[in-house]
């Protein structure tokens, strides 16, 4: 013997029916969250803020080694032997 029911209702009926707690507004609260922090690092992975954040340093870097040769050079040229 062979028994078949098919029940006709929405997934909210059938939680109602169940016992099991509507989940709905916490999922959508994730959700909101989830969006605003991929926004945020959206953002922060845009060319022009991720120079604004690298360059500086660099450049600056780049001035100090400049530098150093420079003061390099000077002092091995001032301390050669004027006889040689």
């Amino acid at each position: 013997m062979k028994i078949t029911v098919d029940i006709d209702c929405t997934p909210d009926e059938a939680r109602s029916f169940l016992g099991l707690p509507d989940v709905k507004p916490m999922q959508e609260a994730m959700m909101n969250q989830i969006q605003e922090r991929m926004t945020a690092t959206l953002s922060a992975m845009e060319p022009e803020a991720m120079l604004k954040t690298w360059l500086p340093a660099g450049v600056q870097g780049m001035e100090q080694l400049q530098k150093m040769f420079w003061n390099q050079f000077a002092a091995a040229t001032t301390r050669r032997d004027p006889k040689e």
